[in-house]
């Protein structure tokens, strides 16, 4: 079996020698394990750097496409050079990379299909109160939206074997995380999830400039993802919002109509209930449409999982492939003279 360990990088020459120094080059149950860098138009030397520390594989994207995007394109890639099993991690080092062997336990026992590192948020030394808080209120919202019951929704440290990586498709343009989560919940694909440890902030996120941001962007990505794998019951649930407040407008105009003797004088009140109920009749119009076009998604999934398949049947070649620099025989980890800057990290 064959192991592929994918890191999406931008700008990452400062921190990737770190991370890739200390990434496995063994673990039980894979005869081999790889590295694939996805460079997502880094400006700087993140290239070179991954060449010099021995990375296997590297897809270029020609320019910034964003982390999901970047991530769409290593699974895709990693398909293609024959991965029956694809980790995730971050370029940042935020993950233990010693945890790998537990992360992909779950699935060389054949036990899940997509594993989610579970950063114990709780107990995390490494998170705010604030962020704690923010996380395990953003965990419980997909996992409602996703009927799954990972505690970490949030983790991009995964492990993904053939079938599952074959189902998943992110459309969105921020992030994975929480869409894979969701698509895994609404499909054929067996989750499961670990606890895994974490290392000291090296650098702040690049995928959002606040706290503000961060919440504004993952609500709109869950409300995004959800609607369109249940498009009837956003929708429908806004009608029955909508449909109940025209119906006690309605009410309370019938009563003073009734009690002012036939005489109508509230009617700016019998205009807003005629306004929610045509709000209301045009929500429940867009769940049914949203529905049967929810119907033709997971159509065009099945036929876009199809299309993998063929594809690796026919050994069409990743996109933006680059072949990397891998390590002699015998030579698990990076060479001091390839890495020297985090040589002298680790030594201190």
């Amino acid at each position: 079996m064959k192991l592929i360990i994918q890191i999406p990088c931008f700008n990452e020459e400062d921190q990737l020698p770190h991370t890739l120094a200390l990434l496995p080059r063994q673990i039980e149950g894979f005869e081999t394990v790889e590295w694939l860098i996805i460079d997502d138009g880094s400006a700087d030397a993140t290239i070179e750097t991954a060449r010099r520390c021995g990375v296997d594989h590297i897809v270029r994207l020609t320019n910034h496409k964003g982390l999901a995007a970047a991530f769409q394109a290593g699974l895709d890639a990693g398909l293609k050079l024959g991965a029956d099993v694809i980790v995730n991690t971050d370029a940042d080092n935020q993950y233990e990379s010693a945890d790998i062997p537990k992360l992909v336990g779950p699935i060389l026992r054949g036990e899940a299909d997509l594993v989610v590192g579970d950063r114990q948020i709780d107990v995390n030394e490494h998170f705010s109160y604030v962020k704690r808080r923010l996380q395990r209120l953003g965990s419980w919202v997909v996992r409602q939206a996703s009927s799954t019951e990972i505690p970490d929704t949030t983790s991009g440290f995964r492990a993904y074997n053939r079938d599952a990586a074959l189902q998943m498709t992110v459309v969105s343009s921020f992030t994975y995380t929480l869409e894979t989560i969701i698509q895994a919940g609404k499909l054929l694909v067996a989750l499961d999830h670990v606890p895994i440890r974490t290392n000291p902030k090296t650098r702040e996120s690049r995928l959002f400039p606040s706290m503000t941001a961060y919440i504004r962007r993952n609500a709109l990505s869950i409300f995004r993802v959800y609607s369109q794998y249940e498009p009837l019951k956003v929708f429908w649930a806004g009608a029955a919002v909508m449909g109940v407040a025209a119906l006690g407008i309605f009410i309370r105009f019938l009563i003073d109509f009734i009690a002012n003797g036939g005489r109508a004088e509230h009617v700016p009140s019998l205009i807003a209930g005629a306004v929610l109920f045509n709000a209301a009749m045009l929500l429940g119009a867009l769940g049914v449409i949203g529905d049967l076009l929810a119907a033709q998604r997971i159509l065009a999934q099945r036929t876009f999982e199809r299309v993998r398949r063929i594809e690796l049947q026919l050994g069409v070649q990743p996109s933006h492939y680059e072949r990397g620099t891998p390590p002699t025989a015998g030579t698990p980890q990076p060479a001091p003279d390839e890495c020297p800057d985090d040589r002298e990290a680790l030594e201190v």
